[in-house]
């Protein structure tokens, strides 16, 4: 009884040893994966490392899916990865090198595209774009770029408007989150391009009254 005992308890810690070692080993190249991109000073990967990954990786650093892995690792700096955001990605990729965290990508991409995590992206990017400490605003030609690349993945007519009123228009010259997430609900609830259920007597940010009222003007 003793021996069978004391063999099945060793197969059971060789079994659960198993796994563990398999993990620690993912571990291990995922971090190599890292130091191959990370400046040796910083012990990060600076602008510098995501050129090359990108480059690595065949898409260019202005690429949304670059932007989608950036929100998956929780990256708080714009242009720099930690450790730690690298490996919450990629452990959650299951993808410990570049061969198959490119073939994560239509799975990270759906991911984001569902709307319970949509909206989470969208903010996020706005906060990525917050280059300096304290910032709270993006500049117009940075937020067009923006909502091109996050908003337009869902709401390609309204976007292409609102760019184009943007540079058109000057009476503003930076977005703040308020109006960046007006954005995004005007293209969720506003029938577009009839815009019949738009009452400027709620509380829309000005700058989309204005947009509206060009939009009107210019329906031709």
């Amino acid at each position: 009884m003793r021996r069978s005992s004391k063999k099945s308890s060793s197969s059971t810690a060789a079994a659960t040893a198993g796994p563990t070692k398999a993990v620690s080993k993912e571990t291990e190249r995922i971090d190599q994966l890292f130091y191959t991109y990370a400046d040796r000073a910083s012990g990060m990967i600076d602008p510098e490392g995501i050129e090359t990954f990108c480059s690595h990786l065949e898409v260019p650093h202005t690429d949304v899916r670059i932007l989608m892995l950036a929100w998956k690792m929780g990256s708080e700096k714009q242009g720099y990865f930690t450790l730690d955001e690298w490996r919450t990605a990629l452990k959650a990729l299951r993808a410990d090198s570049i061969s198959k965290l490119k073939k994560t990508f239509p799975e990270l991409v759906q991911e984001v595209m569902r709307p319970s995590n949509f909206l989470d992206f969208y903010t996020y990017a706005f906060r990525y774009c917050l280059t300096e400490d304290k910032k709270k605003c993006i500049e117009i030609p940075v937020a067009c770029e923006l909502l091109n690349l996050v908003l337009g993945l869902q709401f390609r007519p309204q976007v292409d408007k609102l760019i184009n009123y943007l540079k058109y228009q000057s009476e503003y010259k930076v977005i703040n989150m308020d109006q960046w997430m007006g954005f995004y609900r005007f293209c969720n609830e506003i029938n577009f391009p009839s815009l019949d259920n738009y009452d400027s007597d709620l509380a829309w940010p000005l700058i989309l009254d204005n947009f509206v009222e060009w939009l009107r003007e210019n329906k031709s």
